[in-house]
Formats: structure tokens, C-alpha cells, sequence
């Protein structure tokens, strides 16, 4: 059946954003995360931090999304959050995108399009949501790996506080309350700067 052999060249399209590097490193191990990892990280994330939504979420739509939002990368590569949100890059993703999911029969590819256009507008509370638990695991991985990436990237404290707090809070005030509460102690331990 060609829909079957459309959705089998996907799948083994998509597996080269196991290869896509991170910027950080997974606590306790020395190598970077690669994209497909994190993907799975953000999606059990949202399932145990739902409840903590600021708005009424479908927590399908959101890990749909975060299941997702990264296979732009596959062709643009992943570049450090504080720097990777320009439209070059944006372009990219958005032609990879149309790239891997041209093989899909319509409905699916139609629906996930859709899905990754709303994640990158962060209008709706699902999108909101997602976009919050997006920024969770790098900020764990730099709390418990001596700051690794903010330290080699030159990330400020202050662009640490304001980028994520405004992400993060948008989506949950209590995830980024307890959040910001580690952050502090991560710049009085001289983690951040």
C-alpha cells in the first residue's frame, strides 16, 4: 500500500535527528544530547508537569507538538535557544519540514503541518504550554552539569532569567516559580553569571 511505504520512508527519515547534536549535556554524562533524545525528555516532561498548566491543555496535542517541533533540525541543525530563533533558521526548519512530511498521506501530513505551524506561533495554550516545557530540560541539564552550555556560550544570567522566565511562566507561573528558585541558587553558586 503506498500510504504504508509513504509513512515507512518517514520513519526512517526522522531517525536522523538522533545524529542532530544539542548545546547541552545530559546530566551526569559527559557527551551532548542529540534532538531525538530531548524529544523524548520534553514529551515525559509535559505528561508530569500537565497539571501545572496556567490554562485547560489536551495533553496529545502537546506532545504531538513536542514530538514534533524538533525535526525541523534534521536540515538546520540545532543552534543555542538564545541565538536560534532567527528567520534564516526558522526558514529552514519550516523547508525540512515541508521536506519529511511530503511523503505522508495527506490527512497525517496535513495535521502535523498544522501542529508544528501553531508550535512556532505559541498562540494557542496548548502551543503555550509546549513552548514552556521545551525550555525545562536544558535549564536542568545546566543546573546539574556546572552551567556547561551557559558557561561556554556566554549566556548571561539576566538573558537566562528574562528568555526563560517569560517562556516558562506564560505557560505555567508555578513551574517557573520553583524554576527561577533554582536558577538563583545556580548564580549564587557561581553557575551563572
Amino acid at each position: 500500500m503506498e500510504e504504508i511505504k509513504g509513512i515507512l520512508e518517514f520513519m526512517v527519515e526522522i531517525e536522523k535527528l538522533k545524529s542532530v547534536s544539542r548545546q547541552t549535556k545530559p546530566v551526569g554524562l559527559s557527551r551532548y544530547e542529540n534532538s531525538a533524545e530531548h524529544s523524548w525528555h520534553v514529551c515525559l516532561s509535559a505528561l508530569m508537569l500537565k497539571d501545572y498548566a496556567n490554562e485547560t491543555i489536551d495533553i496529545t496535542r502537546v506532545m504531538k507538538m513536542l514530538l514534533i517541533h524538533d525535526l525541523g533540525e534534521i536540515d538546520a541543525g540545532d543552534t543555542i535557544i538564545y541565538s536560534s530563533e532567527t528567520n534564516e533558521n526558522k526558514l529552514k526548519e519550516q523547508n525540512c519540514i515541508a521536506r519529511l512530511f511530503k511523503s505522508l498521506p495527506n490527512t497525517i501530513s496535513d495535521e502535523y503541518i498544522q501542529l508544528w505551524v501553531e508550535f512556532e506561533k505559541g498562540e494557542s495554550s496548548d502551543a503555550i504550554f509546549a513552548k514552556a516545557i521545551d525550555r525545562v530540560p536544558p535549564l536542568l541539564h545546566n543546573i546539574h552539569g556546572d552551567g556547561h552550555s551557559w558557561k561556554k556560550h556566554n549566556i548571561s544570567k539576566d538573558k537566562v532569567l528574562t528568555f526563560n522566565g517569560e517562556r516558562i511562566s506564560k505557560g505555567s507561573e508555578k513551574l517557573w516559580h520553583e524554576l527561577e528558585v533554582q536558577l538563583e541558587e545556580a548564580v549564587e553558586s557561581g553557575l551563572l553569571k
